[in-house]
């Protein structure tokens, strides 16, 4: 009797002891993961925090499925050694394991369809943290990128969760470059050499400055006449900008001409209604 109950307690000893060192080698084996997944993030780290590179916005998105993906391999793989260790059978897990997967797969299409389309809009790197996109109809900044779900926020604050198999076409504005284009009208009486004079010094003012001169990729361009209106004639200039930098940039822009129209005494048209009296005086 007292051989039994000490090889009784031996054996749960033992067993106790190789689940300890299961959870700490899974653990360790988990911060290692991490640790690597963060250097590969800081290999691509410019070392300005004001700033993220497209190279950066990658990195972050790769690198949070990675830390997803690697928590949940390594726990799975602990959890099922740790019930081997409590004498569970785990041939008929895996068998039941692999039939459910099978029912999952036929029953969940679109989960399916969600991670495929998940995991080629990362390997295309298609869409990035940071990012201004427009995805099944919703416009917004890419907050987070899933196997399953891209998560957006519109301008008004609003988030809008996306399943990836609903995302058949992406418009991404911020992709490497953005356009700030401007089109401005002006009354049919004003010299249009001379209102393209006054849009290049605007534009010359903007590649001078020292704020505005690190959000432009390039010199403006000046297309001239781009449309001829019911009250107006239309002028167009345009410039490359940073990635994320033209909505600024063109905010500016529209500031600076308003300005610079006034003080040359160019009309800027507005649609308005002409009342005209009868002979008797009524309108």
């Amino acid at each position: 009797m007292i051989d039994t109950i000490r090889v009784w307690a031996e054996t749960h000893t033992l067993n106790t002891l190789r689940i300890v060192l299961i959870l700490a080698l899974a653990w360790l084996v988990r911060s290692v993961l991490r640790s690597i997944i963060k250097r590969i993030e800081r290999i691509s780290d410019d070392g300005d925090p004001n700033t993220t590179t497209e190279l950066e916005k990658r990195a972050q998105t790769i690198g949070r499925i990675l830390r997803q993906a690697s928590s949940v391999l390594v726990w799975s793989v602990t959890v099922m050694l740790v019930l081997g260790e409590f004498g569970v059978d785990l041939k008929p897990i895996l068998a039941g394991a692999g039939i459910l997967g099978l029912a999952v797969g036929f029953g969940a299409q679109t989960l399916v369809k969600d991670v495929i389309t998940g995991f080629f809009i990362l390997l295309e790197n298609q869409i990035r943290v940071g990012d201004t996109v427009t995805a099944a109809g919703y416009t917004g900044v890419v907050e987070t990128v899933n196997l399953r779900t891209t998560v957006l926020r519109d301008q008004d604050g609003t988030t809008h969760i996306i399943p990836n198999s609903a995302i058949t076409v992406v418009t991404n504005a911020t992709r490497d470059w953005t356009r700030a284009l401007l089109d401005v009208g002006v009354a049919y009486k004003e010299d249009t050499d001379r209102c393209e004079m006054v849009l290049r010094e605007v534009g010359a003012s903007m590649e001078k400055d020292a704020v505005f001169a690190k959000k432009l990729n390039g010199p403006f361009e000046y297309a001239g006449v781009v449309k001829l209106g019911d009250s107006s004639v239309v002028l167009r200039m345009v410039v490359k900008t940073q990635a994320h930098d033209g909505p600024t940039v063109l905010r500016e822009l529209r500031r600076r001409v308003k300005k610079a129209f006034d003080h040359a005494g160019i009309e800027i048209p507005y649609p308005h209604v002409k009342v005209v009296k009868d002979r008797e005086g009524a309108a």
